[in-house]
């Protein structure tokens, strides 16, 4: 009896051994991670999306966004801020590491999340909407653009217990300012080193929000860390309208030079790859399609100086459509976001040295004189080595062909000039007295 009552007392600590591990992991609070890095724009909004709608269904204690980004698309940012807005699971946004920054359209995001926290080192603000040249929004549209992104910041502020009057001074007046200012303006909430001081720093903390307080529940939290997938990372690198703008060109380049060197097929192999590319990149970002019209009609136009021989006239008008569109094919909106203007006048040089000086030099080089085979023969110089009446031997480059005259006989000796060539036999003219005659 003593030994079963053992047993059993031992299987029963065992059991309570096996539990407490797990209970132990069971009660830590689950952090899932989602990592704003770099430019905002229509794949960074699907993947923090995506992020929030996973931390939801994980049932997760907290959504932790690491920023760091200089802005991006405005309707991207609409996109993100929504999707936090609405998140089910409370959103924390750190701006992270040390030199990371929350400008223009960032600035929108953070002030979108429940808590607001920045790292030493690390600065917010810069939202003043401007063109993609770096050019401020005037007229009656700069003050509709600059009056809803005020509006649209205040509100976000204002949601969460914020500075709602600095937030307006960022967007009005670009105003930045460092992590410590941050906190003291009540800017941001909390200025910590690493992401596990920051989950004991809110813990307990009650935020706002549209269904009532939420207590946040995160000391000593798990942080599991979601980056961006490597297929959406490829993307995000194209999502730029530099690089749509530069995969445009060498598309173009590509093509073209496949067309004036027919069999090349290395630049049409790699002109047809990048326009697909350029394709997937500009069907991500808010083309403008004026923009877009300008730069297919300086293609036109380059093509069109290639066939009619405008000595570059063409060309040069193409440049200027090419400046033109570079510089208006990205619809900004708010945050000021384009092709870089170096780019631009870069690219237009090295398209205008392109067509002017390496299309047509391959364009002369298919009008030159055949220079080999049997066509080579037609305009050659030589001599009747027997009269021709009209059938007779010439010899020309080295050789004594059949011949025969086409415009009546010609004597022995008699200099003559090919005119032609029916298969191994010549039909010659009579020569001009001072052309030079062909020795053996």
């Amino acid at each position: 009896m003593r030994t079963g009552r053992a047993l059993r007392a031992g299987l029963v600590a065992f059991g309570v051994a096996l539990l407490l591990p797990v209970q132990g992991t069971a009660a830590t609070p689950h952090v899932e991670q989602a990592d704003l890095v770099g430019d905002i724009n229509t794949i960074m909004a699907a993947y923090i999306t995506n992020a929030v709608a996973r931390a939801e269904a994980d049932h997760a204690d907290a959504l932790l966004v690491a920023m760091n980004t200089p802005g991006g698309i405005s309707t991207s940012m609409d996109e993100i801020v929504t999707s936090l807005l609405n998140s089910r699971v409370p959103v924390i946004v750190y701006v992270y590491p040390s030199g990371a920054r929350a400008a223009s359209a960032g600035l929108f995001v953070a002030e979108a999340a429940d808590v607001l926290a920045m790292a030493p080192g690390t600065n917010i603000g810069s939202a003043h909407p401007i063109q993609s040249t770096g050019a401020d929004l005037t007229g009656d549209l700069g003050a509709k653009v600059l009056n809803d992104a005020v509006t649209r910041v205040r509100n976000l502020a204002s949601m969460h217990g914020r500075n709602a009057d600095w937030a307006e001074q960022a967007v009005r007046n670009s105003v930045n300012i460092n992590a410590e200012e941050a906190v003291k303006l009540h800017v941001a909430d909390f200025e910590v080193a690493d992401p596990a001081a920051l989950m004991n720093a809110i813990d307990g903390r009650s935020v706002p929000r549209s269904s009532g307080s939420l207590v946040l529940h995160t000391n000593g939290a798990r942080i599991e860390d979601f980056p961006m997938p490597y297929w959406q990372v490829f993307l995000n690198a194209l999502i730029d309208p530099t690089v749509a703008a530069l995969l445009f060109l060498l598309a173009a380049y590509g093509i073209i030079t496949e067309l004036t060197t027919p069999g090349a097929i290395l630049p049409g192999v790699v002109g047809g790859i990048a326009a697909v590319l350029s394709l997937v990149s500009l069907a991500n970002l808010p083309v403008n399609i004026a923009g877009a019209l300008m730069m297919l009609l300086a293609m036109i136009l380059f093509l069109a100086d290639l066939k009619a021989n405008t000595h570059g006239i063409l060309s040069f008008g193409g440049v200027l459509s090419l400046i033109v569109g570079m510089a208006f094919l990205i619809n900004t909106g708010p945050v000021g976001l384009g092709v870089n203007p170096v780019v631009i006048f870069g690219s237009a040089a090295i398209t205008f040295a392109f067509f002017v000086f390496f299309v047509d030099r391959v364009l002369r080089s298919r009008r030159r004189q055949v220079l080999t085979g049997g066509d080579a023969l037609v305009g050659s110089v030589g001599e009747a080595r027997e009269p021709l009446s009209p059938e007779g031997l010439v010899f020309v480059r080295g050789a004594l062909w059949k011949a025969v005259a086409s415009n009546g006989p010609i004597p022995a000796g008699t200099p003559v000039r090919v005119v032609g060539r029916k298969g191994l036999q010549l039909e010659v003219v009579v020569g001009q007295p001072g052309e030079a005659k062909e020795k053996e």
